[in-house]
């Protein structure tokens, strides 16, 4: 019987480099969230505004709605398109949370005189009585 002696691997040596596998997918993630969330941040609905001279309106505490009329006359309120039953549906929501809520009314240029009104006689039988237009500074 010998008592010999093993051989002994030596250690692992420390790795040089960085693992890019976590970095990789935390970008990923990140890239992903941003496609996601990037047309949240711009308004869907193109109007043309009409422009006026006149002074901007001072925020105030009341709660207000935003609603916009497209040159085809599709009444979106928070950027969501709606008609007929579904509006009208909005609209009284809007005033059961808070009746002094302000409608922000954005309404295209080519928009005819009555669908603004039949918006506002619709507005008005929802409870929303106080109805603001929304206009561009001129150039």
């Amino acid at each position: 019987m010998s008592f010999g002696r093993m051989d002994r691997t030596p250690g692992s040596a420390p790795m040089g480099e960085i693992n890019m596998t976590p970095l990789i997918d935390v970008m990923l993630v990140l890239l992903v969230i941003f496609i996601i969330t990037a047309p949240l941040m711009v308004s869907a609905v193109r109007v043309e505004l009409p422009q006026a001279n006149a002074a901007p309106v001072a925020d105030s505490a009341t709660p207000t709605l935003a609603v916009a009329i497209d040159k085809a006359g599709v009444v979106y309120v928070r950027d969501q398109g709606l008609v007929g039953a579904a509006l009208e549906t909005a609209l009284r929501e809007a005033a059961t949370r808070d009746p002094t809520t302000e409608v922000q009314l954005r309404a295209d240029t080519e928009v005819p005189y009555g669908r603004v009104l039949e918006f506002m006689a619709l507005a008005n039988r929802a409870g929303l009585s106080r109805v603001g237009f929304v206009a561009q500074e001129p150039k």
